[in-house]
């Protein structure tokens, strides 16, 4: 016998009603159960996958499940109940959420929104139910990033063919991440922090004419990626002007003064000479008296 029951004006299945009933059953259940907080934290990356496990007792025989998104909005992502899996909820993670059959949830391709707060709530044929929270934090993908040498100005008491060296690294639209150096050929898990500025962007140091191939590395890493570009900063060193020799700032101090004194000294004869044009050439002709020869007696 096919029975047909009605829900806010429509017609439903029997089968359907129940399970929708089950449905505000536990998610009512579980707001009176106090809520099992496990702590366990899942990082994913962005474009990738990730999948929140969940950890049924033993002897725990699951009836049903449902998965729940909780921060940040509170929205229902799938359930289990009597065999029957369901993924097809209107959430954010429509069409990219997947319940297995041992009832854990694949989230794919991941976004940076999807970070946030999940819970799981078994429930077992004998009527014991727990929850479950799990915390998902995604994280972008780092991209290699860039090394600039700056050149420390020369100093009177600067040892002789010393090069001081800055070393600024920069990943570029990217947050959460992690900045370490490494000396290229050395063993060890990274430089001196003496040498290091800015929460490890910048790196002081300085080379003589022995390093000349000593190669330093910038590596910027997340919980789930990293990339690194290295660098030889004697080859930057070659442009810094020998010691003796005129520096670009001495050049600088020259050629600008020399240059507006030029500049200003056009414009001065530009205007010493406006008089003698137009209307008053002719007044300043009659300034200048013209040579005549003595006639002879």
């Amino acid at each position: 016998m096919f029975w047909i029951g009605v829900v806010e004006g429509v017609c439903l299945p029997l089968r359907r009603r129940v399970a929708m009933w089950s449905l505000q059953s536990l998610l009512l259940w579980e707001a009176l159960l106090p809520i099992a907080v496990t702590g366990a934290q899942v990082q994913g990356q962005v474009g990738g996958s990730v999948l929140l496990v969940a950890e049924c007792p033993p002897r725990f025989q699951v009836r049903e499940a449902i998965w729940r998104s909780l921060w940040p909005s509170e929205e229902l992502l799938a359930t289990f109940f009597r065999g029957s899996l369901e993924t097809l909820y209107h959430s954010r993670f429509l069409g990219r959420a997947q319940l297995h059959s041992n009832l854990s949830l694949e989230l794919r391709p991941l976004v940076p929104g999807d970070s946030g707060n999940f819970s799981v709530l078994l429930v077992d044929t004998g009527g014991h139910a727990q929850t479950q929270t799990l915390q998902l934090k995604v994280y972008d993908t780092v991209p290699r990033p860039t090394v600039q040498v700056f050149i420390a100005v020369a100093g009177l008491a600067q040892t002789p063919k010393t090069c001081h060296v800055f070393l600024s690294c920069w990943a570029p639209n990217i947050s959460d991440v992690t900045y370490s150096w490494q000396q290229e050929g050395t063993a060890g898990s990274g430089l001196e922090p003496q040498g290091l500025f800015m929460d490890g962007r910048v790196l002081r140091v300085s080379l003589g004419p022995g390093d000349k191939s000593v190669a330093y590395s910038c590596i910027v890493s997340n919980a789930v990626s990293w990339d690194s570009v290295t660098v030889t900063p004697w080859e930057s060193c070659q442009h810094e002007a020998a010691p003796g020799k005129p520096s670009y700032k001495d050049v600088l101090l020259v050629v600008v003064p020399v240059s507006l004194l030029l500049v200003l000294a056009g414009l001065f004869s530009a205007w010493h000479c406006g008089p003698c044009s137009g209307k008053k050439k002719k007044v300043c002709a009659d300034d200048v008296t013209p040579e005549t020869e003595n006639p002879l007696v």
